[in-house]
């Protein structure tokens, strides 16, 4: 009896499925990319940028920062300043801060005391100090040259020492690098801008001010270094 021939079994061929490479492939990307946020995160930060982020104030003796304020605000402190120095004066004089900077006082002219009055118009110099222009001036009804008359203001007008009144020059130069502040601070004007109401101060703390003095505690440093490694 003939046996019949067992049918060959052939292997199917599946059709390539695209969309399971996709996932795989974006499996493996994402977990190649949180390996490196993990090591990224929990990496060590350099010793030598702790050091320099530490040790950068040592090669400076002052921090500076910049102050805006308002015309409102200085002009109340300059008449704040300015009462107390002519307390004992006998010739007042005020300042008024707007559009432009205006000084009003009194002068003694011909035995009698006269209104004064005068326009500045400011301009910050290269160094942070102000120069006061005078752009107009009168003293009563009377017709004096504007020389003369600020030969007058400088002779009665009571001004801080780093206020320096230049008749030949016909303005008031405000060195206000100068200024004596109990604190030490260093102050320079950035902008005086009137119109747009802009007017910035740049304040400089000198670390010394602070009992920091970078030297000492840098010596100090070192000292405790080469103790430790006597030990």
């Amino acid at each position: 009896m003939m046996r019949r021939p067992l049918p060959i079994k052939t292997k199917k061929n599946h059709p390539n499925n695209p969309w399971k490479k996709r996932f795989t492939i974006l499996i493996l990307i994402n977990i190649i990319v949180l390996v490196l946020f993990g090591m990224y995160i929990y990496s060590p930060i350099p010793k030598t940028e702790i050091e320099q982020a530490s040790n950068q104030y040592k090669s400076k003796s002052s921090s500076e920062f910049v102050v805006r304020s308002t015309k409102q605000n200085v002009n109340d402190l300059v008449n704040a300043y300015i009462d107390k120095l002519q307390a004992n004066s006998d010739y007042q004089y005020t300042i008024n801060i707007d559009e432009n900077i205006q000084l009003y006082g009194e002068l003694p002219v011909f035995s009698t005391t006269v209104p004064l009055l005068i326009d500045f118009d400011p301009e910050v110099q290269d160094n942070g100090d102000l120069a006061l222009k005078v752009t107009s001036i009168s003293v009563g009804d009377l017709k004096l040259p504007s020389k003369k008359i600020m030969q007058y203001v400088k002779k009665y007008l009571s001004v801080p020492p780093w206020v320096v009144i230049q008749p030949d020059k016909q303005q008031v130069y405000v060195n206000v690098t100068d200024m004596d502040i109990r604190s030490n601070l260093e102050v320079e004007v950035q902008q005086f801008d009137l119109k747009k109401n802009n007017l910035a101060f740049k304040i400089r703390i000198p670390y010394q001010t602070l009992g920091i003095n970078p030297e000492i505690q840098e010596q100090l440093e070192k000292d405790d270094e080469e103790k430790d490694s006597s030990d």
